[in-house]
């Protein structure tokens, strides 16, 4: 544990190892400022960390996010960083049964494959123009909007010139997707592969006119202006560690079990108030980076708090001594699984398991998506797992809400967990249990953390993986010029809860670095 020279004034501190906080250290310390990073627990990483969950086994799974897309390769770049993505060589696979019979459907693998994939589920090629046209559409937007992320906020209207194209403004911006879905597909497991892009942490009908669910598929969609998703190799730690090492190289102080506890300014300098083990002390600093939740800032800056956030997932990271043999014998097990492996998530079925978690109940076909990333990075198993086939397995459940747990926490996330993976079976030739490795007390590797587990273990408000509600990536009313300034003058947010916040970004800590740096020394 480092700890922060007690007379010193800093340029900049920063509340929160998390990855925000350490992009936008190192961007600060490279650039000649003086930074301390403040992180309440004994290592750094947030939710970007890679861990062995099960006693005894050497597997380092991605524990909590798992997945890359919204990082700039600039900020690679820029920050010089010892780490590397590998694409998946398959898209997706959902399992259903049609006409009494075993079936799915595999994107990926090639535009041939792909296309006899959509006929022999479907029946013809139409699912599959529709589905062309449809993915040109968000590609095209993803490589004008994507570029703006790390750039001063544009007005609405701005991007909207930039998007260039009033179809898709209006399929993305303006309407519910549920709209755009459905003009473009008649195929219910078609559009259910579709709108799940609309309900990863974000509890939403196809149809809210919130529109929450446009922002969470537009992200989604747009990352690296491709859409893509890859596997971090080594884990989502690698990148975590490389950013620590950065900040570090580059003169940034990092103190570990330091909990920032206050935050007093003048609108000129700051003093962080924080508590360690051994008792209180304060950093003063000219500007205050907080990589927390803006529920979090409130309680450091003594404001009132915004609404509170709520998560809408079950986490559930396995391995296992094989991957299940699958009732669809046309599809490779290790092709279905290298992809996103849909669960339960017809159209029909996500509408029903939204409408039953909205009205106080567990889903009865609860929805969820698993990835195999030892199949990209088998890098993240020891020499013998790896040898042995050993796989491991990250399920991300769907429309399941924190407050479906407020009664009992432990028992509703084994009901639900129960549920879940009968759905999984139901396309398995054979029970995942028989599959699960176990650890060295003997029992199956694997866990389980619902919303209100992650509010406990990572201080997520509610478990909400993006800290509240996505935000538009466009200026609104008190955004500021780069959407990561508040209330208070020298104090920025440059966590999650920012705006064009949410996911493994650095988004965030880029920008408010570049606010830091905008303001001079002063």
């Amino acid at each position: 544990m480092t700890a922060p020279e007690p007379s010193r004034t800093y340029d900049a501190v920063i509340v929160g190892g998390g990855h925000n906080g350490l992009v936008a250290a190192a961007y600060l310390a490279r650039a000649g400022r003086s930074v301390l990073v403040l992180e309440r627990l004994d290592h750094t990483g947030g939710a970007a960390v890679s861990t062995r969950p099960f006693p005894g086994v050497d597997a380092r799974l991605s524990r909590y996010s798992y997945l890359v897309s919204l990082l700039p390769r600039k900020i690679v770049r820029d920050l010089g960083l010892d780490f590397r993505l590998r694409t998946r060589t398959i898209s997706s696979y959902t399992p259903a049964e049609r006409d009494g019979r075993p079936t799915g459907l595999l994107v990926g693998g090639g535009e041939r494959r792909t296309r006899e994939a959509f006929a022999r589920l479907t029946g013809s090629d139409r699912e599959y123009r529709a589905w062309q046209r449809f993915y040109d559409m968000t590609g095209r937007v993803a490589r004008r909007v994507f570029p703006t992320l790390t750039e001063p906020l544009p007005t609405r209207e701005e991007l909207r010139r930039t998007v260039g194209d009033e179809e898709a403004w209006r399929a993305l911006f303006e309407e519910p997707i549920g709209i755009a879905v459905e003009e473009h597909f008649t195929d219910d497991l078609v559009r259910g592969v579709v709108l799940t892009d609309a309900l990863i942490g974000t509890f939403a009908d196809a149809h809210d006119p919130s529109l929450k669910q446009n922002r969470c598929f537009l992200y989604h969609v747009i990352g690296g202006g491709t859409g893509a998703w890859d596997v971090p190799v080594g884990g989502m730690g690698a990148l975590t560690d490389a950013l620590a090492d950065a900040a570090r190289a580059a003169g940034a102080v990092i103190a570990t079990g330091h909990e920032a506890i206050r935050i007093a300014t003048d609108g000129r300098t700051a003093e962080v108030t924080h508590r360690t083990a051994d008792g209180e002390g304060v950093a003063a600093a000219r500007h205050v980076l907080v990589n927390a939740s803006p529920q979090e800032l409130a309680a450091l800056t003594g404001d009132t708090p915004p609404p509170p956030a709520e998560g809408a997932q079950l986490k559930v990271n396995m391995l296992l001594e094989r991957l299940p043999r699958l009732r669809d014998t046309s599809v490779d097990p290790r092709e279905a699984f290298a992809g996103t492996f849909h669960i339960a998530q017809g159209y029909g079925q996500l509408g029903a398991a939204y409408a039953q978690a909205a009205s106080g109940e567990l889903p009865a076909e609860p929805p969820s998506e698993i990835y195999c990333h030892s199949l990209t990075d088998p890098t993240i198993l020891g020499p013998d797992l790896a040898a042995r086939g050993y796989q491991t397995l990250t399920l991300f459940g769907l429309h399941a809400p924190a407050r479906l747990f407020a009664r009992d926490n432990d028992a509703v996330r084994e009901e639900l967990l129960k549920a879940t993976l009968a759905r999984l079976d139901a396309h398995l030739a054979e029970p995942l249990a028989d599959c699960l490795a176990t650890d060295a007390q003997g029992r199956p590797c694997l866990e389980a953390r619902s919303p209100l587990d992650l509010e406990r273990d990572l201080g997520l408000p509610g478990g909400n993986i993006f800290h509240r509600e996505l935000s538009w990536p466009h200026a609104q009313e008190g955004t500021g010029r780069w959407g990561v300034e508040t209330r208070h003058a020298g104090v920025l947010l440059c966590g999650a809860g920012a705006v064009r916040g949410g996911g493994v970004s650095g988004v965030p800590g880029h920008n408010a670095a570049m606010a830091v740096l905008e303001a001079g020394e002063g």
